[in-house]
């Protein structure tokens, strides 16, 4: 796993660590995630420029389900965390065993949760265009789309299930190289299917999870064949396990994959609060898009359009806060209390200073940047209009994202969930919804900037206050009180 690696074995056996070692673990931990990151975000960013020289109808067509696609891959990631993050505290006390019991589980309650999601996909997708407002033109592509974005579900499902295991284990190259891999992919497939193949739209969503159906493969491979900490195949035994091949072992019955109470009474407790803030989070944004909706096909498609862009702002925040959930999870279980406070106040630091950084650069090249979305010049004027407003609220949206992460890591997840609530229905909503009237999309934005710097500055309160360490004492380590 190389010195990122050694570093967090650091972690594990509570060796102290000077403050250029902790900045060094965060950032090698947070690079391979952050290039994961905006290469994801690269495609969605290809994927809407091809998509985008179909047509505005195209463009507006994907951009309308686009947040209910967003809700349901939230759902999935709820469940998966509430797993994952079990993992990183049994492994942060280097019981290993009880870490393979965990994901044991993971695997089938995500295939049952995932089969569900697709099932639902299914059953509303005619209906879905026509609910968030968007007219008869666009209607039959929308549904097409996000019924086959929805089937394709399962693939996504499993490859971040074994993505964020990997990740809990220290294991962040992997899963990175993996996604990167997953959007040569995508614009592979997505051109064959759009293009070659003339499908349109719908090519679009084919190309997305043959990609997704690839990654998930290799993704699951990585974690139950070659994973040294978590690899439940294979006929040799882990080097962390305290387990050896002996003639009484081999007699022993199978590991067992049946769901047990304690395991899913935990997910349930770390995953809920998060499944219930994707709920509302994500419904949130589809009341964003009905608000949208109604200033017209050009505000639809800017509108979309500029999230795609604005995305590559934030993934560097979501990288280090994917670093941050692993550290303090690995910090809690391994009773680190003052390390794991410290780790997570340099992660917070260094997510505002390089997405301070982004939004400079967003606002700056904004109108270059939608050029390469759309050519259409009313959505590239539009777009980087309500872009430049949104820059000035990148340094506390990181302070939000990274924030998150900590306390995902600490399995603290009902109260971050509320403030995430109160600040997108209660602050969000209501002024999109009185500025849109006057202002337009712009008005949208405007408010949409505002919520985000309401958001960093009460994350960050709780984070100082230190309120989230009381959620630091777990089933695996509850000596970590008394550290």
């Amino acid at each position: 796993m190389g010195k990122g690696g050694d570093l967090l074995a650091y972690i594990r056996d509570g060796r102290t660590m000077s403050r250029s070692e902790r900045l060094q673990l965060i950032v090698q931990l947070s690079i391979p995630s952050i290039l994961a990151q905006i290469s994801a975000t690269v495609m969605f960013l290809i994927d809407a420029a091809m998509v985008g020289h179909l047509g505005e109808k195209a463009t507006a067509s994907i951009g309308l389900v686009e947040t209910t696609t967003w809700l349901m891959g939230g759902l999935g990631s709820a469940v998966n965390m509430g797993f994952s993050v079990q993992v990183a505290h049994f492994i942060g006390a280097n019981d290993f065993e009880k870490a393979r019991r965990v994901l044991r589980q993971a695997l089938v309650c995500s295939f049952v949760w995932s089969l569900s999601l697709s099932v639902g996909a299914i059953a509303i997708h005619s209906f879905l265009p026509y609910w968030l407002g968007g007219g008869a033109d666009i209607a039959r592509d929308a549904s097409l789309y996000f019924m086959y974005i929805g089937v394709f579900g399962i693939f996504f499902q499993f490859g971040g299930l074994a993505g964020s295991m990997l990740k809990c284990s220290g294991n962040m190259k992997i899963p990175s190289i993996l996604n990167i891999l997953m959007c040569c992919m995508d614009v592979l497939f997505n051109y064959i299917f759009i293009y070659i193949m003339d499908m349109g739209v719908v090519g679009a969503a084919y190309g997305t999870g043959l990609a997704e159906l690839v990654t998930a493969v290799l993704m699951l491979y990585f974690l139950l064949v070659r994973s040294d900490m978590l690899r439940l195949f294979g006929h040799e035994k882990s080097p962390h396990s305290s387990s050896h091949l002996t003639p009484s072992t081999l007699h022993l019955p199978p590991p067992s994959f049946r769901p047990t109470s304690d395991v899913v009474g935990t997910a349930l407790k770390i995953g809920a609060p998060m499944a219930l803030q994707h709920t509302l989070m994500g419904g949130a944004q589809i009341v964003s898009t009905v608000i949208v909706a109604p200033l017209g096909t050009v505000a639809i498609a800017a509108n979309s359009l500029a999230i795609t862009v604005e995305s590559l702002c934030y993934m560097p925040g979501y990288g280090i806060a994917e670093a941050a959930t692993t550290l303090v999870g690995q910090g809690i279980g391994a009773g680190q209390q003052r390390l794991t406070r410290s780790l997570a106040n340099m992660s917070v630091g260094l997510g505002i200073a390089i997405m301070t950084l982004m939004g400079i650069l967003m606002f700056a090249f904004a109108p270059e940047l939608m050029s390469l979305m759309s050519p259409v010049h009313e959505i590239i004027r539009e777009g980087a209009y309500v872009m430049r407003i949104e820059a000035f609220a990148e340094p506390m949206f990181a302070a939000a994202i990274v924030c998150n992460g900590v306390f995902i890591g600490a399995g603290n997840t009902l109260k971050p969930a509320i403030m995430n609530l109160v600040s997108m229905w209660g602050v969000r909503l209501t002024l999109a919804w009185k500025l849109s009237a006057t202002y337009g999309l712009r008005g949208v934005w405007t408010a949409m900037a505002i919520e985000l710097t309401f958001r960093g500055i009460i994350f960050l309160t709780h984070l100082w206050r230190g309120n989230w360490c009381k959620s630091l004492v777990t089933p695996s380590n509850e000596a970590f009180s008394k550290g």
